[in-house]
């Protein structure tokens, strides 16, 4: 049996939980698209978790639960190799997050507070950077799709905040990258749930770990479970990328323009 013939299909006159489903959909397969996101109008948490079982199965022989599975420990925190670039140099402390297509339980959450970092090429783009930084994306590719994953450091979270009001997101500015048009886009898009802002002390691997691809690292998503990594970051030699002192003045600076900023649950 083919990968293909594995992947389930839409049982005709099955409506489900979909946004919209034409009528050339029901019926027929509904297969990813080249970066692991359903087309437009087809997703289903059904259909995903569907597709996750069997890419489980299929990369590891072994379905979840079973008393083979791998201990998969801490989990990889998946973003645009520029911004991963920006925290690992100190440029950036903060980040902030809605959560993707394929997020589990359609939200996000705070899965860890200790996570690895996985820059990745998917969805960035230059115009979307303040024009100082777009020059860096040509000298952080990243890791594309369907090739192997370099994992250059790992992050603690120190203080996190949900935000809903376009005036908290407007006083941290000057604390990311982005451009604030697009910054303001990842508040609006899912306009019912709030923008987690995460203060992160980053650390970078002294040497990068480089692992084999699996389908099931693809798509749109915050959390990846990256397989070959050791449970504790921290038992990789690593250096902070900014000195004690110089990352409390970063925070301090954080905290004053979003006072809502609080420390991290241990």
């Amino acid at each position: 049996m083919t990968q293909q013939d594995r992947t389930p299909v839409i049982p005709a006159g099955r409506r489900g939980d979909m946004r919209s489903e034409p009528d050339d959909v029901v019926g027929r397969r509904i297969v990813p698209t080249e970066d692991g996101c359903f087309p437009a109008g087809c997703f289903d948490p059904l259909v995903h978790a569907l597709l996750t079982t069997l890419n489980r199965v299929t990369t590891t022989g072994t379905p979840p639960g079973s008393g083979a599975d791998v201990d998969i420990g801490t989990p990889a925190y998946k973003e645009w190799a520029v911004i991963v670039s920006a925290l690992l140099s100190g440029e950036q402390i903060v980040d902030i997050r809605k959560g993707g297509l394929r997020e589990e339980g359609r939200h996000f959450d705070l899965r860890s507070p200790t996570f690895w970092l996985y820059p990745t090429s998917e969805h960035q783009r230059p115009e979307l950077l303040k024009t100082a930084y777009r020059h860096r994306i040509e000298l952080s590719p990243g890791s594309p799709v369907g090739e192997p994953v370099t994992v250059p450091g790992w992050a603690e979270v120190v203080a996190t905040a949900t935000v809903t009001d376009p005036e908290e997101l407007d006083a941290l500015n000057s604390k990311l990258i982005w451009t604030p048009d697009y910054a303001e886009s990842r508040l609006r898009w899912k306009s019912r749930d709030p923008l987690w802002v995460l203060a992160l002390r980053v650390h970078r691997l002294e040497t990068p770990v480089v692992l084999p691809w699996s389908d099931d690292y693809g798509g749109c998503t915050s959390w990846v479970d990256l397989r070959g990594l050791p449970a504790d970051p921290a038992s990789l030699p690593s250096t902070p990328a900014l000195s004690d002192e110089a990352f409390e003045a970063r925070l301090s600076g954080a905290r004053e323009a979003l006072p809502a900023l609080e420390p991290a649950a241990e």
